[in-house]
């Protein structure tokens, strides 16, 4: 067996070796999936970006003027989508990518009893699918290359459900059990983690009918006083909802070299909301 590398006794200046890469983003057009745009732009690395909103992509791609942006509009809840929007957004890079960031997807906090067949073949198609069939396009260039890095989006819902929601924690399990068992198959040459954020402050929270307004009615509040009441429900340890650049941070970090000996991993951005050590 060959000797293991000593460590450096001098600290190093850290690097996240992104400078260049190309970086594929799903439902980036708002929230964590901008956020991460953005950092990952900070980062030197160039960027294709995925999402069905034109006119955010398009702020987004003009915001981010000094790095090299190309984007697509497409419906990832469909195989003809991910096809469709992976082919435009990787022309200009001739098919090469070095970092998938799955992130597009959505819930509600519907309970089971009001969850029809295709409210949970919706959610799994837009959640879990399209997480499965961007990484089936992004696979075979990422093995051609001999090197890679996928990053999906689950949630501390696939670890700890509750009441509501039943279909979206169920597809961020899967997101869960996927990373694993890629992490495996791929290794050593790709690695494969996992972000699970809690609340974090994004659309599916502020938009008309979102969690605000769900989260309102459950502790009989008002619209702007429903994030502060549902977080001291949870009794969680840093005691506030999260931002999405607080995600977008852990997100670099596993596709960076500084993370180099991290995969089959799961890393909670949820303000302390698991309780378990496992």
């Amino acid at each position: 067996m060959a000797p293991i590398e000593q460590e450096p006794r001098k600290a190093i200046k850290m690097d996240t070796g992104l400078s260049g890469r190309i970086v594929v983003l799903t439902g980036a057009a708002s929230g964590i999936g901008a956020a991460a745009a953005r950092t990952f732009a900070a980062e030197g690395a160039r960027l294709a970006l995925v999402d069905r909103d034109e006119a955010g992509l398009k702020a987004l791609s003009d915001e981010l003027d000094q790095t090299e942006v190309h984007y697509a509009v497409a419906d990832l809840a469909s195989t003809s989508g991910v096809e469709s929007g992976f082919d435009e957004v990787l022309r200009p890079f001739a098919n090469q990518v070095d970092v998938l960031f799955n992130n597009v997807g959505a819930g509600s906090l519907g309970v089971f009893d009001t969850l029809s067949d295709a409210d949970w073949i919706n959610t799994m198609e837009l959640n879990f699918m399209s997480q499965v069939r961007a990484i089936s396009y992004v696979l075979p260039l990422m093995r051609a290359a001999g090197r890679g890095v996928i990053v999906n989006n689950a949630s501390d819902l696939g670890r700890q459900p509750i009441i509501g929601g039943p279909d979206y924690a169920a597809s961020k399990a899967a997101i869960l059990s996927l990373t694993t068992s890629l992490a495996k198959a791929e290794g050593p040459d790709i690695r494969v983690n996992a972000v699970a954020p809690g609340a974090i402050m994004s659309p599916m929270w502020e938009r008309e009918g979102g969690l605000a307004d769900t989260f309102a009615a459950v502790h009989g509040v008002d619209r702007t006083e429903s994030i502060e009441a549902e977080m001291k429900s949870r009794h969680l340890p840093l005691a506030r909802i999260g931002t999405p650049t607080e995600v977008a941070n852990v997100v670099v970090f596993l596709a960076s070299d500084l993370a180099s000996y991290v995969t089959s991993s799961v890393y909670g951005v949820d303000g302390g909301s698991i309780g378990s050590i496992l």
